[in-house]
């Protein structure tokens, strides 16, 4: 021990080593690491792979407002982590490193959020010990940190409800609130690259934690100091439930609920190829197209759960090559629509038949916008809303998706909310209108039928048609208060079932959309900087846009700038907007761009937003179509204009 310390010593003073990182390892070897995590310093400081230990140890992996996402493999692998062969490729360890996610940093944040649960049961006066839910997806390790996620949770008192396999971000709120958790945990990572995952942490209401839980949670997690704890005497543990077919069976039928006209997918008989890209989404999306009556066959090679995602580049459905393999298998069965979720399932990316036979990719503003034209026009027409009630119907958007979906509401009288990104605060929203509802007719809301819900929501509260974010998160109704990809192909399958009734394709279904409230195009672009240095110039680029925020873009003058770190936004509903490192920039001739870092992985990212109203009649077809050459050329000289400046204010 005595020469790696003087290794590491050396390096610290040659510069080699951050002051954060030196301190940071000589915690973790203070700490009784385990054998693979001590070698695993040891051999990267033998072989000077100061850089790899820099990426690793620079700060503490950071308990955000959402929980947890980071490395569970290296760049760089030891032979320690290595260790036994596994299946799949993986290590028999994850990264160690106090800025990975591994078995020290799953224990640090569960102890945390236990310790918050517990004092708040307390103060509830609760009747019985604290539950807490536990769902975790196919990626490296998701099984082992939920294993030992339900260890920490029931040593230290709190019960355990776990799911049995690997299951939808969307199902764990679910239960949350079907088995009357005080909070719950996702083991997941969504789409990010194999190397990576996550911890995502919600509470009583389903939703992702929101201020004040989210405070007082990170810093009882900054109190832990390790990995390690005492559990409690045997006879004051917790216990562990296993969820498995009841739940499942618990949730289709309510998604069964979310179509609104059940009759149109029945009789029509879409054909749809589905892929859950090697994640989770196949225990649910195939059985629900089924029940709905679809002619759903799913893409077998990517049925298997594969923590490598070996057959795309990246599991994620926003990308195009993401769905060649689904694309492929239905032009050869003649089917109408390609869906693809995430290895989570709770993002949705769609293709949809053209008139000329070819397939086409729609955004996720664009799959967003179609949703909520057609539930807030529908639910017109089929009388669930009117003019005495629908200024109750909400649309919520964020700040960064498409105002189509804010022409939407205005052409039917709804209202639109606007949110930070994340679906955290869609969710505020949700249990804000369910708390609106009279507790005496409120009762046991969580299991009251669709129906009723509706109706209380209608009468006394709001009623969400449609909320959304561009990055492909889509829900349509309160009883999982996470963006739900089950619950949105379900919705859309609905949707190109209701075009091709009236003679339309989904692509002409959207252009009529656009004929009435104008075309609104986006484009989104990220510029990724990995590891230490690359979160400093992420923040460095970021305070640049602050300090230095640009008079003119791309030609036009810059009209409005709105930093969402410094200036108080309010929202439509008269509630204050949380502070957020995000700056939008509006030009004089109606283009908009918004900056902010990501939150969960190491990039910065550049949302620009076009539009050409109707000349004050509806536009005829080759109207729409010169527009949106227009606009969409408009846009991307806009972002190669943001391109440009970015890479001059990262080297100045």
């Amino acid at each position: 021990m005595s020469e790696l310390m003087e290794q590491l010593r050396s390096a610290g003073e040659e510069g080699h080593l951050t002051e954060t990182t030196l301190a940071n390892i000589r915690a973790v070897l203070a700490s009784q690491p385990a054998d693979y995590e001590r070698a695993s310093i040891a051999e990267l400081a033998s072989a000077g792979r100061w850089e790899e230990l820099n990426n690793r140890f620079f700060r503490t992996l950071a308990f955000g407002t959402g929980g947890l996402r980071g490395r569970t493999i290296g760049l760089e692998v030891t032979a320690a982590e290595r260790g036994t062969p596994q299946a799949m490729d993986r290590p028999e360890f994850p990264c160690a490193g106090t800025n990975a996610m591994n078995y020290r940093n799953v224990s640090r944040a569960t102890q945390g959020l236990v310790a918050y649960v517990k004092e708040w049961a307390a103060r509830e006066k609760l009747p019985h010990r604290p539950r807490v839910c536990v769902c975790y997806d196919t990626r490296y390790f998701s099984r082992e940190f939920a294993d030992l996620t339900a260890q920490v949770i029931t040593d230290l008192g709190c019960d355990a409800m776990v799911f049995a396999d690997p299951r939808p971000t969307p199902e764990l709120s679910f239960a949350v609130r079907q088995t009357g958790s005080q909070a719950g945990i996702n083991i997941t990572a969504s789409h990010n690259p194999p190397a990576y995952n996550g911890y995502k942490v919600y509470f009583n209401d389903g939703g992702q934690v929101v201020d004040p839980h989210a405070s007082d949670i990170i810093a009882r997690v900054d109190a832990v100091a390790g990995g390690r704890y005492d559990p409690l005497p045997e006879n004051q543990r917790g216990t562990k439930t296993v969820l498995g077919a009841s739940m499942d069976g618990a949730y289709l039928d309510r998604l069964e609920r979310v179509v609104l006209d059940p009759s149109l997918l029945a009789r029509e008989k879409l054909k749809i190829v589905y892929t859950p890209l090697h994640g989770v989404g196949a225990s649910i999306v195939m059985p629900l197209l089924l029940r709905l009556g679809c002619e759903a066959v799913a893409v077998e090679e990517q049925l298997v759960p594969d923590s490598r995602f070996p057959t795309v580049k990246s599991p994620n459905p926003e990308y195009a090559e993401a769905l060649t393999m689904a694309i492929r298998l239905a032009d050869q069965t003649g089917a109408d629509l390609v869906m693809a979720t995430d290895p989570d399932d709770d993002r949705l990316g769609v293709a949809v038949r053209r008139r000329d036979g070819g397939m086409e990719l729609l955004t996720g503003n664009q799959i967003g916008s179609m949703l909520a034209y057609y539930r807030a026009s529908r639910m017109i027409e089929l009388g669930i809303l009117n003019d005495e009630n629908k200024s109750r119907g909400v649309i919520i958007k964020t700040f960064v998706t498409t105002d189509l979906q804010k022409a939407v509401a205005e052409r039917f009288g709804l209202r639109c909310v606007e949110t930070l990104t994340g679906f955290k605060y869609n969710a505020a929203k949700l249990r804000k209108y369910e708390e609106a509802i009279p507790a005496d007719l409120r009762g046991d809301y969580v299991h009251l039928s669709e129906e009723d819900t509706l109706r209380l929501r209608l009468e006394h509260s709001s009623l969400l048609v449609m909320g959304g974010e561009e990055s492909y998160g889509y829900t349509v109704s309160d009883f999982s208060r996470d963006k739900d990809a089950n619950a949105a192909a379900a919705a859309f399958a609905e949707v190109v079932a209701y075009a091709r009734l009236r003679g339309q394709t989904a692509g002409e279904y959207l252009d009529e959309i656009f004929a009435h409230l104008g075309v609104y195009l986006e484009r989104g672009e990220s510029l990724v900087f990995e590891g230490a240095e690359g979160a400093a110039l992420i923040a460095k680029l970021a305070d640049s846009y602050a300090q230095q925020p640009p008079a003119e873009m791309d030609g036009a003058a810059v009209v409005k700038v709105e930093n969402f770190a410094r200036d108080r936004v309010v929202d439509s509903e008269g509630d204050v907007v949380p502070s957020e490192g995000m700056i939008v920039f509006s030009l004089a001739d109606g283009r908009r761009c918004a900056v902010r870092p990501s939150g969960t992985e190491p990039k910065i990212k550049y949302y620009i937003f076009g539009v050409e109203k109707p000349p004050g009649r509806v536009m005829t077809r080759d109207e729409v179509v010169a527009a949106r050459s227009r606009v969409q050329a408009s846009i991307d000289s806009l972002w190669d204009w943001l391109h440009a400046d970015a890479l001059q204010r990262s080297k100045s």
